[in-house]
């Protein structure tokens, strides 16, 4: 497939006079390139306790039901993966990260379930503010071979379209501004923060620092009150929004 499709995606972009039409020329696109299904997301702010705000889409039939109904969400390898990327990544890719979980039974019953809906594989932009992750672009469906350079593009693409969205929406300068971190954390709490977003367990984190399991609870506990986080999960999601951690 000709790069130039997404080029020109870029150009048409800056030009679209509403949110309507910037989608309709995202979806040209995909539709050129063979992708069945796309989502654009914006993360809303964890500590209200949403997860994202879906700007577009379209997904399977009845697919958000089943993913939410079924808690994916606490194995989606794509969903950990977007906390700690920084480049695009191929869905095959992150479920294969996940080989040896041990809630990999439940991760086997998601990629059945998504097979069902259609969803064979894909791609997914992380899109970063000032703020840290805000959101980002998925093209799924069936596989389709990218080239190194199309998916350089359309990392490209992902950003222009999110951005150009919230401009059209009157919403940029929102998420241009720059919140700092208000929670005094300590070196250590610090040290903890960064192995979590690595994905390292409470043993493994352990071991690097040269302290007990025990004591590395206690800091993430501590770190759950200082943050008003749900879990160790909400931790990560709220140090890599504050731009407490890259």
């Amino acid at each position: 497939m000709s790069v130039h499709l997404i080029v020109q995606l870029l150009v048409l972009a800056g030009e679209a006079k509403t949110a309507g039409e910037l989608i309709g020329q995202l979806e040209a696109l995909l539709g050129s390139y063979r992708f069945d299904f796309y989502e654009l997301s914006l993360r809303a702010k964890p500590e209200n306790g949403e997860s994202e705000h879906v700007l577009a889409a379209r997904m399977p039939e009845n697919w958000r039901q089943v993913y939410v109904a079924k808690r994916y969400g606490l194995v989606d390898p794509v969903a950990r993966m977007l906390l700690v990327a920084q480049r695009p990544f191929r869905m095959r890719d992150a479920a294969s990260l996940m080989r040896n979980d041990p809630r990999r039974a439940r991760l086997q019953r998601l990629t059945q379930d998504a097979m069902r809906h259609g969803i064979l594989d894909g791609y997914v932009f992380p899109i970063h503010g000032r703020n840290g992750l805000m959101g980002h672009m998925s093209i799924t469906g069936r596989p389709v071979e990218l080239s190194p350079v199309e998916i350089s593009l359309f990392d490209t693409a992902a950003k222009r379209i999110m951005w150009r969205h919230l401009e059209l929406q009157g919403a940029a300068s929102e998420h241009e501004k720059h919140e700092p971190d208000s929670v005094p954390l300590t070196r250590r709490e610090l040290e903890v923060i960064s192995h979590l977003t690595q994905g390292l367990t409470s043993p493994e984190i352990a071991r690097t620092l040269q302290i007990s399991s025990h004591t590395v609870d206690w800091y993430i506990n501590g770190l759950q009150d200082k943050m008003k986080a749900k879990n160790r999960q909400h931790v990560v999601a709220l140090a890599l929004r504050k731009g407490i951690v890259i």
